[in-house]
């Protein structure tokens, strides 16, 4: 299953999380009572749950009201009180990293350590609310277990009034939280993306695309914003089945007319060796009407360098065609083993089997499985392959 979060529209904030969630099926009322406990020992919140209708699209609203105002804690105290927190400790671990994200940011901004400074955001006890809660729902739906995708966030626009004045949108701290992340403009004059939604954001996604990838969706929830626009002001979260795999690799071709068989059959183990995904060597007529042979290489680029280098010193090839960062699509696979009892003896086969988007459309033997046994029975490979369904 991957999960996707879709800040494109309307930004995104921690109590939008929590609403997304809450409508893809986290418990409201457990989400309550633990967001109102761990926010007590900084200044304490009410939580309300409820269902509104943002510009049509129905929708989640996780409204926290701060019931005090707390800003004067320093960063060491505050992490102290979250570890002293009756939580499970991955809930702990995680929210103390979201922190830490806010405040490498303000201390960044504010050009000092995180012993000298206090936070604004941090040290509130909304943020403390919204991140245990965004936290605290992520594991009860068990998407610590699933790839997390996410999209790039809408920040607004103009500016805003804070502690430190008035400053343009987005706030330094969501440009510091979010490098390495995706983040575009508008759609209108307002701040859309708030330091503790996007700290979220970028602890809980294992990857950030400019696109939605090939998904088969399953479930949708929306997480509604406070204000109102006249687009719809709501975080989407999709919950999808398996989906296609996809990445980049390249093709690394030459041709060859002075190597003879077996030097190509060493060739290939060889390259394979060296990292290859896949060889090929295809007969081919070349200029002159020569015989030769196109030997095409299928490499991640990370290992790139590695095969070229491998066939320049096999092959003494003069040249080399690369055709970079070509797209492939990739079944999900997973292997499984089965025991046979053949003339009288257990031997262990693995298949791999391909799915696409939850089907399976391959479930294929392993030939060195296959090959063991053909030698250790004595029987023929194709009996073999009959014998093992």
């Amino acid at each position: 299953m991957t999960i996707i979060i879709d800040p494109q529209a309307s930004g995104i904030a921690g109590n939008m999380i929590i609403g997304a969630f809450v409508d893809l099926g986290a418990d409201a009322d457990e989400l309550k009572e633990v967001m109102e406990k761990s926010a007590h020992e900084f200044g304490g919140v009410e939580v309300t749950f409820t269902k509104i209708a943002k510009q049509g699209i129905s929708s989640t609203f996780c409204h926290v009201e701060m019931l005090e105002d707390n800003h004067t804690i320093n960063y060491p105290d505050f992490i102290s009180k979250i570890k002293a927190l009756d939580l499970d400790e991955k809930v702990i671990d995680t929210s103390i990293n979201i922190f830490r994200r806010i405040a490498k940011a303000e201390s960044e901004v504010h050009g000092k350590s995180l012993d000298e400074i206090h936070f604004h955001e941090v040290g509130a006890s909304d943020a403390v609310a919204d991140v245990i809660g965004s936290v605290y729902a992520y594991y009860s739906l068990g998407f610590d277990s699933q790839k997390i995708i996410g999209l790039p966030i809408a920040v607004g626009g103009g500016r805003v009034k804070t502690a430190h004045g008035i400053i343009p949108v987005p706030a330094p701290a969501v440009v510091e939280i979010l490098k390495g992340g995706e983040m575009i403009g508008g759609p209108v004059d307002s701040e859309l993306a708030t330091p503790t939604g996007c700290a979220i954001y970028m602890e809980l996604c294992d990857e950030i695309l400019e696109f939605i990838p090939q998904i088969k969706a399953q479930k949708t929830g929306y997480g509604a914003g406070r204000k109102d626009f006249d687009h719809p002001n709501v975080l989407r979260i999709i919950e999808s089945s398996d989906i296609s795999e996809s990445d980049k690799i390249d093709v690394i071709e030459t041709n060859l007319d002075h190597l003879t068989g077996e030097e190509i059959g060493y060739l290939f183990d060889v390259l394979m060796d060296a990292g290859a995904s896949d060889v090929s060597v295809t007969p081919i007529i070349m200029k002159k009407n020569r015989q030769g042979s196109l030997l095409k290489v299928i490499s991640k680029k990370s290992n790139r360098d590695k095969i070229i280098d491998t066939i320049f010193k096999q092959t003494g090839s003069l040249g080399i065609r690369i055709a970079p960062n070509m797209h492939r699509g990739i079944a999900k696979r997973e292997f499984e083993t089965k025991t046979y009892e053949i003339n009288g003896k257990s031997y262990d086969v693995t298949f791999k089997i391909g799915y696409v988007n939850g089907e399976v459309i391959s479930r294929r033997p392993e030939y060195e499985d296959l090959k063991h046994i053909a030698q250790d029975t004595g029987l023929a490979l194709r009996k073999v392959k009959e014998l093992i369904r």
